[in-house]
């Protein structure tokens, strides 16, 4: 009798372990399940381990993450620059590639921006080849793990360039910046390389934020052409491109490109919202269609992209409508 119950004993030990261990698995199916799927605001203000300390005058990197159409990213890394020079400026945009991961492309390499609900993480695969290093100086790197604040960064520390970029095609560079200073927005583009004149030319862009600039030979004449992109403030988000071309390696010339809002042959529907990219030798252009009666924030009439050619114009170059499609 005693065997009995010590066997009906084990039985029911048994099926209650089987039971716990099935249920914890379900659970930790369930806890996995939703960390996958969980939904982490990216877009905001991330800063390194100096940050805290910055009224002792610790040094520290910030890096700010901006939302931008088409499943990117805007993202740009500055230093503390009160004291003195910035060590550390890089603007790029980012395209998603998994959950909480985006890459951009530079020159051929690749650098990763991975997210959790508190930190970002830079790296890069090529990493030993310095590219980290390169957008610092004083061997430091934009490199590392960065914590999320939930508040503006502190003015009266960080470096007030708002774009900073070098680019480098067919042996001709350009360097592009944006610095906000007296209330006043203005982008500076300057090259090197040039055979004959260098161009240097500071432009007033108030009411707009350079978001990212490309380099690409369009009418492949073996020199170069320069796109800056610009979005104004504010909710509507208007694109604007100011084009560059260099001529025959010597010297280098504004390229006309009209405004959306004032060209009626893509304008219908149009509230803004604008993506450009470089496509092979054409410019780029993407923005949701709006129909009457939709509000900025829901456009329902598909999207059109418009393809531009670079050509001769008889004052200047400009880039013209060569292609239209809506889908």
């Amino acid at each position: 009798m005693e065997n009995k119950t010590k066997a009906h004993y084990l039985i029911v030990l048994a099926v209650f372990f089987a039971i716990s261990c099935k249920n914890e698995t379900k659970k930790m199916e369930e806890i996995s399940t939703k960390e996958a799927t969980e939904e982490i605001n990216v877009i905001g203000n991330y800063v390194s381990e100096g940050y805290t300390m910055r009224s002792e005058g610790y040094d520290w990197v910030a890096v700010s993450v901006m939302e931008t159409p088409g499943n990117q990213l805007n993202i740009s890394v500055r230093s503390r620059s009160d004291k003195k020079k910035p060590t550390c400026t890089f603007d790029a945009v980012a395209s998603k590639m998994a959950d909480h991961v985006y890459e951009t492309e530079i020159n051929g390499k690749t650098i990763q921006f991975e997210f959790t609900n508190s930190q970002v993480s830079i790296s890069s695969k090529e990493e030993m080849d310095g590219l980290l290093y390169f957008y610092c100086s004083g061997g430091a790197s934009i490199g590392g793990t960065y914590s999320k604040i939930n508040e503006p960064l502190d003015q009266s520390q960080i470096d007030k360039t708002k774009f900073s970029k070098t680019l480098n095609l067919q042996g001709v560079g350009f360097n592009i910046s944006s610095i906000e200073k007296d209330g006043k927005n203005t982008l500076t583009i300057f090259t090197f390389g040039l055979q004959e004149s260098e161009y240097n030319e500071t432009l007033n862009i108030e009411g707009e934020d350079v978001v990212n600039a490309e380099v690409e030979d369009l009418n492949s004449d073996g020199s170069p052409e320069l796109f800056i992109y610009t979005r104004s403030v504010g909710s509507g988000s208007y694109g604007n491109v100011y084009a560059f071309s260099v001529n025959n390696k010597k010297s280098m010339s504004r390229v006309y490109f009209q405004p959306t809002a004032e060209n009626t042959e893509i304008n219908k529907g149009y509230m803004g919202h604008d993506q450009f990219s470089l496509v092979e030798i054409y410019l780029g252009q993407r923005f949701p269609i709006y129909k009457d009666g939709d509000s900025n924030a829901n456009p329902t009439g598909g999207t059109r992209q418009v393809m531009y050619k670079l050509v001769e114009g008889e004052a200047m170059r400009k880039l013209e409508v060569d292609n239209i499609s809506e889908y």
